[in-house]
């Protein structure tokens, strides 16, 4: 049965692998990032009022992040998975930004998860590069 990521038959071993050690750190964050959100600890429910949010949006945002995870991890939608937890980094970004939180909160730690959530797929994933290669 073919997936739907289809591994160049060009990928060396060591891209293979960094793909998929790429992919499990970003996964194991979000999966980490979720379990929080999903159990409501005191220091959750403090950022979400600094943040703007209603308190009762933590376990609705920690399913939705659990969500994308899964269409991430499973090879026939990974691609919808990254774009759908590209936004929810953008969100992230966003709500941070607006009340001033820190440069590495804010801005780089969801923007370094992104990369590693892209990165990780277009390692493998020939038909995503020459999508994302530049015309000439």
């Amino acid at each position: 049965m073919a997936t739907a990521i289809q591994a160049n038959p060009a990928v060396s071993n060591q891209a293979l692998w960094t793909s998929r050690a790429m992919r499990a750190i970003v996964v194991l964050f979000l999966l980490m990032d979720a379990g929080i959100h999903l159990a409501t600890p005191a220091p959750v429910l403090q950022a979400m009022n600094q943040l703007g949010f209603p308190l009762n949006v933590t376990v609705t945002i920690g399913v939705i992040e659990l969500v994308c995870t899964a269409l991430y991890v499973i090879p026939a939608t990974s691609i919808l998975g990254a774009v759908l937890l590209t936004g929810y980094l953008g969100g992230a970004v966003a709500a941070h930004m607006r009340v001033g939180n820190p440069l590495f909160e804010a801005y780089i730690f969801p923007t370094l998860v992104g990369a590693l959530l892209w990165g990780g797929l277009l390692l493998i994933d020939f038909r995503l590069r020459a999508l994302l290669t530049p015309r000439r």
